[in-house]
């Protein structure tokens, strides 16, 4: 969890394990993108036990772990609460995927043209970005992907936003240099709450002559 590599390693790999049984468990082909995110999530840990090992820098690994968590999440989370949402939530989501719309391109071409280099800061990673408009890409960024989470119109998926929330506050207060990466694994950990969501959309099989 952003203490260490191996904490990343086995957290990343406890989550990813949890969104591949998400994956399998979700048939319906609109709940898969956001059943994958536990998926995302935990690979990307297991990313950044990778920048860990390589205490920091500029590698490949701390460019990979930046994509993930800036433009590629910024427009998978509103896209997959878009896919899941109820019909008539769905025109207020047009805000959150239009933010994502617009901040992940953003985002990428930042990543794209500057470097981004991560700093081990203790038990913590720091990654540092000369990010134009900070205060705006932020905002669309968390609008992005919190608010598509509270703006869902469903009930498990609306929790999820609260907890990502939060969390935010809390990686904000006490890890504002190292806001993205703390941040990130936190929401890693909430993603745990989509089987609990997965398995409430999707029971499981029964087999022939077997009681419902």
């Amino acid at each position: 969890m952003c203490w260490s590599a191996e904490a990343d390693l086995v957290a990343g790999v406890g989550v990813a394990a949890v969104g591949a049984a998400c994956v399998a468990r979700a048939d319906r082909g609109l709940d898969l993108p956001l059943a994958a995110l536990p998926l995302l999530l935990g690979a990307h840990q297991m990313i950044e036990a990778a920048v860990w090992a390589s205490d920091g820098g500029t590698g490949p690994a701390v460019l990979l772990w930046a994509v993930v968590a800036l433009p590629l999440l910024a427009l998978w989370v509103p896209v997959g609460v878009w896919c899941a949402a109820p019909r008539p939530a769905r025109r207020a989501l047009i805000v959150p995927l239009a933010a994502g719309a617009v901040t992940a391109p953003a985002l990428g071409y930042v990543l794209a043209t500057r470097p981004v280099r991560a700093e081990v800061r203790g038990h913590t990673i720091g990654y540092v970005l000369d990010l134009p408009h900070a205060p705006l890409a932020a905002a669309g960024y968390l609008v992005a992907t919190v608010g598509a989470l509270l703006l869902s119109g469903d009930r498990g998926l609306r929790m999820l936003g609260a907890l990502a929330a939060a969390g935010a506050l809390v990686c904000w207060a006490l890890w504002r240099l190292e806001f993205v990466s703390t941040w990130c694994a936190f929401a890693a950990l909430c993603s745990l709450a989509l089987f609990g969501w997965v398995r409430g959309r999707h029971p499981a099989r029964t087999g022939p002559g077997e009681p419902r």
